[in-house]
Formats: C-alpha cells, structure tokens, sequence
C-alpha cells in the first residue's frame, strides 16, 4: 500500500488528461468498447495504488466481461500504447504516446499473411522487400486504410502503370493521396476508381494535345477529374488551354487551369480576353522599364505587382508611357519610385491624358520662368530640382513679388556665384519684409555689405515651417 495517495473524492475531482495526439490519430478509428477501456484506464491510474484497482472491479465497473477488458488491452499494445506486464494477475501499464511516435513500430505479419500474398501476385515483376511491407502495414494500420482497399490500388497503379515492375513508393504516394481524400473504404475506393475510368477518354485526349505518347499515371487521372468536378472545367476548356501553351507540360496547364479558376474564367471567351489584355501589359510594361533604363527578363512580377495596379488607378497606357519618359528626365528611374509618382498624381485627380497635359505644361511654365532667372544672372545651364526648390520658396512660400524677385537679379550679375548670391540677397528681403521696389533698394546697402565678399557656403537655412510650407505647396513630383 503507499504512504501517501489521493482519497476517492479528490481523484474523482480531478480531471483526466488525454493527449490531442490520441484524439485525432487514435480515437476516430478505434472500436468504441476500447476508446471507453482506454480512457477509463487513464483515470484509473490516478490512484493505481488502490486495492480496488483491480481487473474485476475495472470490468465490473465498466459493466464489461473481464476477457473483453483484457481483449480491448491487448488492441491498445499493439497500437503501441499501453504495455501489459503481467497476464495473471492482469497488469497495464500506459505509455506515453510521444514514444508511440518517436519509434518504429513492430507490426505483427501474422496479421497480414493473407495481404502478403495477394500483394506479391499483384506485384509479380518483382520481389515486394519487408521495408516496402512496413509502408503497406502503416498505410493499413495508422492510416486506417481497408487492406482490400490498398490491394485494390496496388492492381490500378499496376494496370495504368502497364507494369508489374513499378517503384512501391509511387504506391504509396497514390495510397495516402485516397487517404487525404479520406477515401479509405474498398467500397469507397472501386467507386472513385470507377469514376476514373469513366474519364479516361478525356484524359487521354489532354495527353494528345500535349503531345506526350506515355500513359497517365492516376495521379494524373485524378488531376483531370479535379479539374472537372472541383474547378468546373468543361473539355473544350481545358483542351483548348492545353493547345494554346508553348511548351506542352501537364504540371503547367494544371498551374493555369487553377489560376484561371482563382480569376472566374471558367470559359474560352473569358480566357482568350484575359490573354490578350495580358499581352498588351507585357507590352506595356516592356515599354516602361525601357523608358525607365531598366531591363527585366521576365516581365511577368511588373505586370503583376504594378502595371495591374496602375491600370486599376485608372491610368491608360499613353499616360504610363508618358510620365515613365518624365520619370527618367527627374532622375526617377525605379519601379518604385514611379510608383510613387503615379500614387501622386492620383491624389492629385491627373488621370486623364488632358489633365496629365495641363500638369506638364504648368511645369515647363514654371522652368521657363527659372530659365529666364539664370540666363538674367549670366547662368546657361538647364534648370534643376534644386533651382525649382528655391523657386518655389521664394515665389510660394515666401511670396515675394516678381519686381522685387527681378531687381533682386539685376543685383546678383556679375558675381562670382549668382545663385547663391541671389538667394541670400532674397533670404533678407524675406526677412525684412521687402513687398515692394523702394523697400528693396532701402536694404540694398544693408544687404550688399552682408553678402560682399562673402562664398555664400554658410547661407542660412530654411526654417521647419517654410520646408513644410514647401511640401504641402509642391505640385510637382519628387522621389
């Protein structure tokens, strides 16, 4: 007796764990008298030293016959989860069912004598290996497959296969796809099978098409009748789709089939229109990237991660071949980044050609008003980002008027850096609160002896609130 144990009602107040692994592997499968042994043994062993804990008082209290008890053991130890120690006494002990998993189990091949030899007929070409016996034995015995089931599909591999010679491992691959199928029965399994068989000349049609010569494995088989009643493909689908690809592959046409039936386009019309809609965004993705300076071999991710979601913006193609081209010329020459641009103009409301022609015209005003400021200060270079920049603080933000913006001009000619001495004469003005010529030329001493003989490296900064100023008043585009 031990020293120490739980009373009665604390046992039966306590719970009962039962692993997950026993429930989904276990449970579903087993005859209904061992599931109730089972479970009424873990809680027996709660209070194993019990001097009631005895197999007559098991069975009596399960309203069970002693030999029935001993016999539903008996099934749990060859499912590896109990162990019995003693028959007389009758002595279980349980395992951990971690264990069951972490090791090989030792299958009884008496059991399977009988499916042995009806698995060798079969298999005539060749000797059936105790390793391949042991796949058969767990298919039958943890995937809970009918043995004339596995036979019955053993003979179908061997028959579409037309060989008696053929690797157990595509066997068994073919067996656990009925399983997942949960296709277990030999009833169950004659009947898919004979499906099967009922589209044979359709599958066989497909291979025409693809011009492949070999028998289709039931693997196949069972591809094309998931096409037909899962995907909802009729013949003329999938022989047409099967004729239109360049390299004839039954792996690809089932990859296009399922993409087909992801996008709705269960029929030929809606096929051929989403090909050809496909095929003038390769085109113009291609035209694009080129515009871009970019150079992809595989065009196939542009359309689907952008040429997709710019059409979807309501962007036409002249428009992306358009702002694509002014991309590259503002040094924006990614994907990315005209993304970024294209998400702009929509906010912006510029998604029609006309609007997009407004934008640019309004642009090339505004570079032309900074052209006519350099060529004034003796500058001939072409304008730049950083020249729009301080045009718009100046003109936007800072709102300094054009007679003052001119006769700050005629000031900076002749220096030895114009711009930068244009920008500091306008930077005190802005400070001062010129709005007018006279209040200008007022500052003009003040301003001149602040900048002569200056290099304008240390030209003040703009402040937190006049960058913000800028971006919130910036029109155009930048990246």
């Amino acid at each position: 007796m031990a020293f120490c144990k739980l009373s009665v009602e604390a046992v039966a107040n306590n719970s009962v764990k039962v692993d997950n692994i026993f429930i989904n592997n276990y449970l579903p499968y087993a005859p209904e008298e061992c599931v109730k042994v089972y479970l009424y043994g873990l809680y027996k062993c709660q209070d194993a030293s019990s001097q009631d804990n005895t197999l007559q008082n098991f069975a009596n209290e399960l309203n069970m016959k002693e030999e029935d008890v001993e016999s539903c053991f008996h099934y749990w130890q060859e499912q590896g989860l109990v162990q019995i120690l003693e028959v007389i006494p009758f002595e279980v002990r349980f395992l951990p069912i971690t264990d069951v998993l972490n090791h090989t189990k030792k299958y009884n091949v008496k059991k399977y004598e009988t499916f042995n030899t009806q698995a060798q007929e079969i298999l005539s070409g060749r000797m059936i290996t105790p390793k391949e016996y042991e796949e058969y034995y767990y298919i039958i015995d943890e995937l809970h497959m009918e043995k004339e089931a596995l036979l019955m599909i053993i003979k179908y591999c061997v028959n579409t296969k037309k060989s008696d010679n053929i690797n157990y491992a595509y066997i068994t691959t073919v067996a656990k796809d009925f399983v997942n199928k949960k296709i277990l029965l030999a009833k169950q399994v004659e009947e898919y099978l004979c499906q099967l068989e009922g589209m044979h000349e359709g599958v066989e049609m497909v291979f025409k098409t693809l011009k492949s010569k070999r028998m289709p494995t039931i693997t196949e088989r069972t591809t094309y009748k998931m096409w037909k009643d899962e995907l909802g493909f009729d013949d003329s689908v999938i022989l047409y789709v099967a004729k239109q690809m360049k390299k004839p592959n039954f792996e690809y046409l089932d990859m296009l089939l399922k993409k087909y039936h992801s996008l709705k386009l269960n029929k030929i019309d809606d096929i051929v229109n989403y090909e050809s809609e496909r095929k003038e965004t390769l085109e113009i993705a291609k035209k694009v990237t080129a515009n871009l300076g970019l150079y992809y071999e595989n065009l196939e991710p542009v359309v689907d991660n952008y040429v997709f979601r710019w059409f979807n913006m309501g962007f036409s193609i002249p428009m992306l071949e358009q702002i694509s081209n002014y991309c590259f010329k503002t040094n924006v020459r990614t994907l990315d980044g005209m993304d970024i641009v294209l998400a702009k103009f929509n906010k912006l409301g510029i998604l029609t050609e006309q609007s997009l022609t407004e934008y640019f015209n309004g642009v090339l005003a505004v570079d032309k008003q900074i052209k006519q400021i350099l060529e004034s200060i003796g500058l001939s270079r072409h304008v730049n980002q950083f020249d729009r920049d301080k045009f718009r603080i100046w003109t936007e933000v800072w709102k300094l008027p054009s007679d003052v913006l001119e006769y700050a001009c005629t000031l900076a000619i002749g220096k030895d850096q114009p711009m930068q001495y244009l920008s500091s004469i306008l930077s005190t003005f802005h400070d001062k609160n010129v709005k007018t010529i006279e209040d200008a030329k007022n500052c003009t001493s003040i301003t001149s002896k602040k900048v002569n003989g200056k290099k304008f490296n240390n030209e003040r900064d703009y402040t937190r609130e006049e960058m913000n100023a800028l971006f919130q008043s910036i029109e155009e585009i930048e990246v």
